[in-house]
């Protein structure tokens, strides 16, 4: 029934999109784009999309507008970048593990433990190494513009604390539908199982999974904390939302233009950042009235477990590189 509830949803959407028209449809000098995501109205990644769009059209003049499909209206990640690829969409929102399969670079952003601090993720997000990991998927049909935060991503479960690798062990993960996660998950002990977001609630509460990954946020806009109970802040990534673009609508931007996006999404990046970081406060507090317990955790035997991973990186001369740069902005 669920699936063909998110069937009829993306069809609802797809007719709706038809009946705006084309990608990119113009009146005289004017477009309008299409932004989709699979995010609710009330969640701050929209509310930073809107920030963005409301920015575009102040600082374009009403040249450009944009359109945002919310609520996965037009799909889920997967499906959302096929349309963006054909030009269905010109711009989504899309967390950086699932780009990893159009390029190796995105990797690093996905690999446990790699930023050592925010502050430390901060500085690389903003650097010259992130512009190029934007740029690496041009040939894919589009490119990075910003990052939207989406928090550490910690372990929580039906009811065990994972204070431990070895509490992992002979535990069904859910994790994203990414290499590295699932690698990941394997090197802690677990049993990585890859499935859509909205699908968790119900794996939870069916014991199709015995757990997830993800940021204190879930518990709340996803309801996880209705049946999982236990959240431990091992911390084991720090996987941004990147907010990507057409690469021919850029092409067809003027330079102007380009500024425009390039300061919009700037702005909306840090508009978002605030808003991210009361949501995760208030997440916390409602969750621990939902019942969820909430558990500190020593990283280091984390840390020592995923070495591994980070060695068969550095196998890889360009995510070497990369590598070493983030490290050296510490």
């Amino acid at each position: 029934m669920k699936k063909w509830l998110s069937i009829t949803m993306v069809i609802a959407g797809l007719l709706l999109l038809t009946a705006c028209g084309n990608s990119g449809s113009q009146t005289g000098d004017d477009k309008q784009l299409r932004l989709a995501h699979n995010l609710g109205e009330d969640h701050p990644v929209h509310k930073g999309l809107e920030k963005f769009a409301d920015n575009v059209e102040e600082k374009t003049d009403g040249e450009i507008t944009i359109k945002i499909f919310a609520n996965g209206v037009l799909g889920d990640e997967k499906e959302v970048l096929e349309q963006l690829q054909n030009g269905s969409v010109d711009m989504t929102k899309v967390s950086a593990g699932a780009l990893e399969s159009f390029s190796d670079e995105y990797k690093v952003f996905s690999l446990p433990y790699i930023f050592e601090s925010e502050s430390h993720y901060r500085k690389v997000m903003e650097s010259d190494v992130t512009k190029d990991i934007y740029q690496s998927t041009s040939d894919k049909g589009f490119i990075g513009l910003t990052y939207f935060d989406s928090g550490a991503r910690s372990f929580y479960t039906k009811n065990t604390p994972i204070k431990s690798p070895e509490d992992l062990k002979g535990m069904k993960i859910r994790v994203m539908d990414s290499p590295t996660a699932i690698e990941m998950v394997k090197l802690l002990g677990g049993t990585p199982t890859p499935m859509p977001y909205s699908e968790i609630y119900t794996g939870l509460q069916q014991g199709v999974i015995d757990g997830a990954e993800s940021n204190p946020t879930a518990l709340t806009t996803g309801k996880h904390g209705e049946v999982a109970k236990s959240f431990s802040f091992n911390e084991h990534t720090i996987i941004p939302d990147i907010v990507v673009i057409n690469q021919n609508t850029w092409d067809n931007l003027t330079d102007d233009q380009k500024t425009a996006f390039e300061e919009a999404a700037h702005e909306a990046t840090e508009y978002h950042t605030k808003l991210w970081e009361e949501a995760t406060d208030k997440a916390v507090s409602e969750a621990k009235n939902m019942g969820v317990e909430f558990h500190k955790v020593e990283k280091e035997p984390f840390i020592k477990a995923v070495k591994p991973l980070h060695e068969e990186f550095m196998k890889n001369k360009d995510l070497a590189e990369i590598m070493d740069k983030i490290k050296e902005m510490k």
